[in-house]
């Protein structure tokens, strides 16, 4: 039996606002934005991407939901977007804006730097050894 984890469940304060900051912040593809009764069924992934590991944005409906935006981990990063070009990615994502609070450094497994998302999750952008 094959298996793989085709989504994962990200928060998010509004689903407009999360769907420009990841298509036009990291160039991120919308694949999916379906209206259904009470919410939206939006799905990004990077661009360019393998058919792995979507996200699925979901937008936070009520306080306990709201609290957790920005801090799905307990401020540990959160997700780990690999690339094929650290130096072209780094740079189109300073440019573009994404903030990033620690990096580049260059470690046994790769160049890798954390950045943040619009509500603080902290990601890893790694390029692979």
């Amino acid at each position: 039996m094959a298996q793989r984890i085709a989504l994962v469940s990200l928060l998010v304060a509004d689903y407009d606002e999360a769907i420009a900051w990841y298509t036009e912040k990291l160039g991120f593809d919308l694949i999916e934005d379906t209206a259904e009764a009470d919410k939206r069924w939006v799905v990004v992934a990077p661009c360019g991407g393998d058919g792995g590991c979507r996200i699925l944005l979901a937008e936070a409906k009520n306080d306990a939901e709201r609290a957790a935006i920005g801090n799905q981990t307990g401020g540990r990063v959160f997700l780990f977007l690999n690339t094929d070009d650290f130096g072209r990615d780094y740079r189109r994502m300073l440019d573009a804006g994404v903030p990033f609070v620690r990096g580049p450094v260059y470690e046994p497994y790769g160049t890798v730097a954390v950045f943040q998302d619009l509500y603080g999750n902290q990601w890893d952008l790694i390029e692979p050894c």
